[in-house]
C-alpha cells in the first residue's frame, strides 16, 4: 500500500491544546489535542522499565517529552509536516533524540546502533496509529522488522543476564554511586579488598539521571554483577519499578542506611522485593524493620577510614583547644522544617515539650513515641494532606530534639571557653562569651588534622539515633585524638568502656569528667591508644564491607 497523499492544518483546541487536523481525500483524520495527548501519555506509562522506547511516528510530541523523563528514545518519523504542525519536532535535536526518517534500512541500521550505544537492552516499539493508516509500507516495514528482530534479542539478553550468582570467592559488585557521606568510604574499602566493582552514576535529582537504566543493563551485561549495591537506598524509586527490574535480573541489592531509615522508607512501602537486604548502621532499627516487611535486615554499624584518620596530619593554630566541638546547631533544619509540616497555631506550641519528651524516650520512630504518648496526636499526623507533610513532622520533632540537647549539651562547654566548629546557629543559641567559633571545617581535608588539636573533642549524638554511636567515636581516636561522648546502648558492644572509650549518661556529668580528663595527660593519652588499636582490629571500612559482602553470599549466594 503506497503512502496516502494528505494535507496538514494546525489548530487549537478550546484549551489552547495542539490539533492538528490531517485531510486525506474528502476525510478528515485527527491527532486530537487534549485526547491525543492523554493517549500518548498512556502509551508513555506502557513502556516497561529498562527498555528502549522506538516511536513509530512523534505524533504530538507528548509522549516523546514523557519517555525522555526515563532515558533515551527514538523517534522514527516519515512524516515532517506533520510534525512541524504539531510541535514535535522540538524534539528533533534533543540530545536524548535520535530522530530518523527516509531510507528504511539505513533507519534500522541507525536504531541497531543506537540500542548497542545504549546498553544492548531490548527495545520497545510504541505505535501511533495514525501514521500507520497514512504510510503502512514505511512505518509498518521498519516495526514488524524491529519486532522480529526484538523476538531473538530479547532471548539473547535474558540469557545474558541469567549468569549465576556467588560462584567465586570474591564476588563482584555494582556500585550504586551518588556523591554522600560514605561512599567515598566504600568505593575506597572495595578497592582495598580487591573486590572487583563497577560505578553507575545515580545523579543528583529526585530521580534517577536520564540513562541511569541503560548503563545498569549495560554494565550488568558486560560485568555481570553478583549483586548491587546502595546507600539510603539512592536510586531506588517509590514506585518499585528499579527493584522490579532487578528483580528480573535476579540481581540481589543492598542498601546500607546511614541515615534514619524511618526518615527516608516512610516512601517505600509497597517496595519490598525477594532479593532486597537492608543494612543499618542501628541494631534499634532491626525489629522496626522486619515489621515493615523488610525479611534480610542486618545491623552493620559505622566505622572510620584509617588510611584518612590517622596520626601526625598538620592542623593549623587556630584549632588548637582545650575543648572543642563540631556539629550543627540544627536551628535552620528546624526552621526548615517548621515551615515545610505546615502546623496549626496549637500544634506548633507543643513542638518543644514533644521534642524534648521524644529525644528521653526510648521509641526510635516519631510514629511510635505518639502511639505510646499521645494517641490523638498520632491520628492527627495521620490525617495530614501528604505523606511529605507527615514526613517533614516527624523531620521537625527529630531535628529539634536533636538542637535542644546539643545546646544542653554545648552548654556545659562554656566554663572550658570551647572552640565550636559548625553553622552560624550557635550564635544565636550562644550569645555572646568565652568561646570561640568557627566555620565548617572540611570531613575529608581538614578533619584528620583537626581532631587531635584538641585535648578533648567533645560528642553528642543526634537524636535520630537512640542506641548507636555516630562516626565521631571512630574517626576522633583513630587520628591520635581523645574523645569524649554520650553514652550509647551499642557502644559496648564496640569499645570497652573507660579503657577504650569515655563517656558520660547524663548532661551533670559532663563539666566532672572534662576537669578529670583535662587534668590526666597521660590518662587521655592510654585510652586514645587503647581505642585506636581496637578501630584497626574491628572498626575499619574494610570490616563493615566484608562483613556486608558475606552476608550478601550467606542469603542469597
Amino acid at each position: 500500500m503506497s503512502k496516502l497523499a494528505y494535507t496538514v492544518e494546525p489548530v487549537l483546541d478550546l484549551d489552547c491544546v495542539a490539533d492538528v487536523r490531517i485531510h486525506v481525500g474528502g476525510k478528515k483524520w485527527h491527532l486530537w489535542g487534549r485526547k491525543g495527548a492523554e493517549r500518548e501519555r498512556g502509551l508513555a506509562e506502557s513502556v516497561a522499565p529498562g527498555k528502549l522506547p522506538v516511536l513509530l511516528g512523534a505524533g504530538l510530541g507528548v509522549c516523546i517529552e514523557e519517555l525522555l523523563k526515563s532515558g533515551p528514545v527514538a523517534v522514527l518519523d516519515n512524516d515532517s509536516p506533520i510534525a512541524g504542525a504539531s510541535g514535535a519536532d522540538k524534539f528533533r535535536d534533543h540530545p536524548q533524540v535520535l530522530w530518523l526518517g527516509g531510507d528504511p534500512a539505513e533507519v534500522l541500521e541507525r536504531v541497531r546502533q543506537w540500542r548497542k550505544d545504549n546498553g544492548g537492552g531490548p527495545l520497545e516499539l510504541v505505535k501511533i496509529p495514525l501514521y500507520l493508516r497514512l504510510d503502512r509500507e514505511w512505518y509498518s516495514a521498519i516495526g514488524n522488522t524491529i519486532e522480529d528482530e526484538q523476538d531473538s534479542a530479547a532471548v539473547d539478553f535474558w540469557a545474558e543476564v541469567a549468569y549465576p550468582k556467588f560462584r567465586s570467592k570474591k564476588p563482584r559488585v555494582l556500585f550504586f554511586h551518588r556523591p554522600y557521606f560514605l561512599t567515598g568510604e566504600i568505593a575506597a574499602a572495595l578497592e582495598r579488598l580487591d573486590i572487583e566493582f563497577r560505578n553507575v552514576d545515580i545523579g543528583m535529582g529526585d530521580t534517577v539521571r536520564d540513562g541511569f537504566v541503560e548503563d545498569l543493563l549495560r554494565t550488568a551485561v558486560e560485568f555481570k554483577p553478583d549483586f548491587a549495591l546502595t546507600v539510603n537506598h539512592f536510586g531506588v524509586d517509590r514506585e518499585g519499578k528499579l527493584t522490579d527490574l532487578l528483580l528480573k535480573l535476579k540481581l540481589p541489592l543492598a542498601s546500607w542506611f546511614v541515615d534514619n531509615p524511618h526518615l527516608i522508607l516512610y516512601r517505600y512501602a509497597d517496595v519490598l522485593p525477594d532479593l532486597t537486604a537492608i543494612f543499618t548502621y542501628d541494631a534499634g532499627n532491626l525489629e522496626i524493620m522486619r515489621r515493615k516487611g523488610f525479611e534480610n535486615v542486618f545491623y552493620l554499624p559505622l566505622a572510620t577510614d584509617v588510611e584518612r584518620f590517622k596520626p601526625g596530619l598538620p592542623g593549623r593554630d587556630e584549632w588548637r583547644a582545650e575543648v572543642s566541638f563540631l556539629g550543627n546547631s540544627m536551628v535552620n533544619a528546624v526552621d526548615k522544617y517548621f515551615e515545610l509540616s505546615e502546623l496549626d497555631a496549637d500544634f506548633k506550641k507543643r513542638v518543644p515539650e514533644l521534642a524534648v519528651r521524644f529525644g528521653e524516650s526510648a521509641e526510635l520512630s516519631v510514629e511510635d513515641f505518639l502511639r505510646n504518648t499521645h494517641p490523638e496526636l498520632l491520628e492527627k499526623m495521620e490525617n495530614f494532606a501528604t505523606d511529605e507533610h507527615r514526613l517533614s513532622f516527624e523531620a521537625l520533632l527529630t531535628w529539634e530534639a536533636t538542637r535542644s540537647y546539643r545546646l544542653s549539651c554545648v552548654q556545659q562547654l562554656l566554663p572550658f571557653a570551647p572552640l565550636v566548629v559548625g553553622d552560624e546557629g550557635w550564635h544565636k543559641l550562644l550569645g555572646k562569651g568565652d568561646w570561640r567559633y568557627l566555620a565548617y571545617l572540611d570531613y575529608y581535608n581538614d578533619l584528620p588534622g583537626f581532631y587531635p588539636m584538641s585535648k578533648i573533642g567533645f560528642n553528642c549524638t543526634s537524636r535520630q539515633m537512640k542506641g548507636a554511636v555516630n562516626q565521631r567515636v571512630f574517626d576522633v581516636p583513630a587520628c591520635g585524638g581523645f574523645v569524649l561522648t554520650d553514652h550509647r546502648e551499642q557502644m559496648e558492644d564496640l569499645f570497652e568502656p573507660d579503657k577504650e572509650i569515655v563517656s558520660y549518661n547524663d548532661i551533670s556529668e559532663i563539666a566532672p569528667l572534662l576537669e578529670k580528663w583535662l587534668a590526666d595527660d597521660a590518662g587521655r593519652a592510654e585510652v586514645t591508644a587503647a581505642a585506636r588499636k581496637r578501630i584497626l582490629a574491628e572498626h575499619t571500612y574494610e570490616h563493615r564491607v566484608s562483613a556486608l559482602l558475606e552476608k550478601m553470599a550467606q542469603t542469597f549466594g
